[in-house]
């Protein structure tokens, strides 16, 4: 044995007493261990000497590799998938997946084309299958060339089929000239009376059947400010334009938007100049305006339409409505009422007792209840229909504005509304979309993700570059603090629900203007179209958010915990007041800054010495020029423009006498905290005060 070694690993220490013991226990013979190596057993045989074990026939069993685990295969799971989905990506039997999703999940009955909504089942599942699952985009599956997947807008009719339709006008305007006053008068309603505000803050759809039986679809757009995405979208979906002028304003901001609008989707444009009963109208001056933005009315020699009227008393009106019949039967309106239906989302909201209701034009075919539509990401079973007065209808035909209830989610405005044969066909689609969808922003993440990951590169070669400049001087290299930090900044949470999802829109806009986040971040950190909900508190809560809902309450139910979580609700109808007491919610955030004001001027005629405990003090001999002078003021020493000392006064005297203050056009001697200042004839002091001035933000919403 002394000349053999022991091997073993030391991680296994219970082999090591065992072994100590025979060694110890074996006093015949004397070994000499000159070393001990360890080495772990599953590399090295373990064996001892000869002599030990010379009567024992027993060999040595050589410790048996550890086999590497089987790999085992990975199956394709993506979101919504189906049991059939899940066994032709596992390549497994149908039955032994459903034996697998069975175990999973024994509540439910499972066929093979039922969607596994829960992801957790299907990952059990795939793990009782065997497999190790690997989440992917349903777009990485499907077949690239699938007619039926989604669905689009039919070619062109065939002429044959066409008939002739009523004529789709928008309203547009300024802001306050008269533009739903004028629809007031035509559908002989006060629609004006009962918005806040006396201003329109959406789109509104209305009928309205003429004394010749004929029927016009209007549409009223906003004219104030914050409302242009909803003009646009307006002027996108109408066949004619009725731009309102008021006759004693004239073209205004709004107006010449309505105008660029309209000539850059190409819609023909009728002017109706309003107020014509004021006495202030001026209807040339007005025509001139409008020349001048490219509008040739006929009565300045163009070939535009233009009526005169007053909206409030129903002058000219049947001017106005005649015009409106020419142009159309100009431009030959036609459409097509058969098959699917084609239409296009005007507005949206969430309604108490219906539900979520999506205002529509139809654009092509007739709808009638119980379709199937799809409109961007969600999609509606028609359970009923709704004029603008609410009453119920059957079937809406061409250029008709329906409101329509069954929407699983509220769709966006301005999307495009298409029919499809049935509820399978509907959730086909939306797979399809959303697969898309999150294929899209998978690719816009990857693209953030690797820009991110350059910009980081970059940054950190730039900084190693710097060390291995510095050498081994790098560690004296200390971060610098920001000055400020992220919690130290002040911020505003907001939470904003609306009426309609045009209104929520236009309030997103006007937020989007601001541009002052370094000195007050302004956050929305949710919002919504509908009543405020619990969800809505908890946000608020949680985030410490001040809730803004607009045109919309608080449900019932919830008034207990708004009083006993203490959390501020500020409901407005006005979108100006909403963003003022945003701002001024802004400005109470902002720290004070501080400002100066002016006290007084004067002027230094000469410089003479005092003798202050046997030491020479200069004193500034001066004549007030402006204002007053005060002692426990601060003082700017300027001599040609530039400053050579701030601070405040050890002395002010007048004629020996110390004094608090000197006015106008007296003559003073004023010594200064620092005694080596000089002076000159000619030097100008400047007497201030320094105060805190409560700050206030910088953001020009654009009203």
């Amino acid at each position: 044995m002394a000349t053999s070694l022991f091997r073993m690993c030391t991680k296994f220490s219970l082999l090591r007493q065992p072994l100590c013991d025979i060694i110890k226990s074996d006093n015949i013979r004397k070994y000499n261990f000159h070393s001990l190596f360890l080495i772990c057993t599953q590399c090295r045989h373990y064996h001892t000497t000869l002599q030990y074990f010379k009567n024992t026939s027993k060999k040595l069993n050589v410790f048996a590799q550890i086999k590497p685990k089987k790999r085992l295969p990975v199956v394709d799971v993506w979101k919504q998938m189906t049991v059939s989905e899940l066994a032709a990506s596992a390549g497994r039997d149908i039955n032994d997946v459903m034996d697998a999703i069975s175990f999973s999940d024994s509540s439910k009955c499972y066929n093979r084309n039922t969607i596994v909504e829960d992801p957790n089942i299907l990952y059990n599942a795939v793990r009782k299958l065997g497999a190790k699952f690997k989440v992917i985009s349903r777009s990485n599956k499907m077949e690239k060339n699938t007619p039926n997947c989604n669905v689009v807008k039919r070619p062109l009719p065939d002429e044959s089929v066409l008939i002739k339709r009523r004529p789709v006008v928008t309203i547009m305007g300024h802001v306050d000239h008269g533009k739903t006053t004028l629809l007031d008068t035509l559908r002989n309603t006060s629609v004006v009376k009962m918005e806040f505000g006396g201003i329109t803050q959406h789109i509104g759809a209305f009928n309205v059947t003429l004394k010749t039986g004929e029927t016009i679809t209007f549409l009223d757009t906003p004219g104030h400010a914050a409302f242009n995405i909803m003009r646009m979208r307006g002027a996108q979906v109408t066949d004619i334009i009725v731009i309102v002028v008021a006759a004693d304003d004239g073209v205004m901001e709004q107006t010449i938007e309505s105008i660029n609008m309209a000539n850059a989707v190409n819609v023909p444009i009728i002017v109706a100049i309003n107020k014509i009963d004021k006495p202030e109208a001026d209807i040339i001056r007005t025509q001139k305006m409008l020349a001048q933005q490219g509008i040739q009315v006929e009565a300045m020699g163009g070939d535009i339409q233009s009526v005169n009227i007053s909206a409030l008393h129903g002058t000219n009106l049947d001017t106005l409505i005649e015009a409106i019949a020419l142009q159309a039967e100009l431009m030959g309106l036609k459409g097509d009422p058969t098959g699917l239906v084609e239409a296009v989302v005007i507005e949206c909201f969430t309604d108490h007792q219906r539900g979520k209701l999506a205002t529509a034009l139809i654009q092509r075919g007739t709808l009638r209840k119980g379709a199937y539509l799809v409109s961007g990401l969600t999609w509606a079973k028609v359970r009923a229909m709704f004029d603008h007065s609410g009453n119920p209808v059957t079937e809406a035909k061409l250029s008709d504005a329906v409101q329509i209830i069954g929407w699983k989610d509220l769709p966006t405005v301005g999307d495009e509304i298409l029919e499809v044969e049935n509820e399978k066909k509907a959730r086909t689609v939306m797979r399809y979309r959303e697969a898309e969808k999150g294929a899209q922003l998978a690719q816009e993440h990857k693209i953030a993700a690797d820009k991110k990951h350059e910009e980081y590169l970059k940054e950190y070669k730039e900084h190693l570059a710097k060390r291995r400049a510095l050498g081994r001087y790098a560690k004296l290299i200390t971060p610098v603090k920001n000055e400020r930090s992220d919690d130290e900044k002040p911020k505003l949470n907001v939470v904003i629900k609306g009426d309609v999802a045009g209104s929520v829109e236009a309030i997103l806009d006007v937020f989007n203007t601001y541009g002052s986040d370094d000195k007050c971040e302004l956050n929305i950190i949710h919002y919504g179209v509908g009543p405020v909900t619990e969800t809505d508190l908890q946000m608020a809560d949680m985030f410490n958010a001040i809730i803004y809902p607009f045109n919309v309450g608080v449900m019932k139910n919830l008034q207990q915990e708004v009083n006993g979580k203490k959390i501020l609700i500020r409901p407005y109808n006005v979108i100006y007041k909403l963003i003022d007491d945003v701002k001024n919610e802004i400005n109470s955030k902002l720290p004070p800054v501080d400002t100066e004001e002016m006290i007084g001027e004067a002027n230094v005629l000469q410089e003479f010495e005092i003798t202050d405990k046997k030491k020479k003090v200069k004193v500034a001999g001066c004549r007030c020029t402006k204002g007053n002078l005060k002692k426990n003021a601060m003082y700017r020493l300027m001599r040609e423009q530039k400053v050579l000392f701030t601070g405040k006064l050890v002395s002010m005297r007048h004629m020996k006498n110390e004094t608090e203050t000197i006015k106008t056009d007296v003559e003073c001697g004023l010594r200064f905290e620092d005694p080596t200042l000089s002076f000159k004839a000619g030097d100008i002091l400047i007497c201030y005060q320094t105060y805190q001035k409560p700050q206030e933000t910088d953001w020009d919403p654009g009203f």
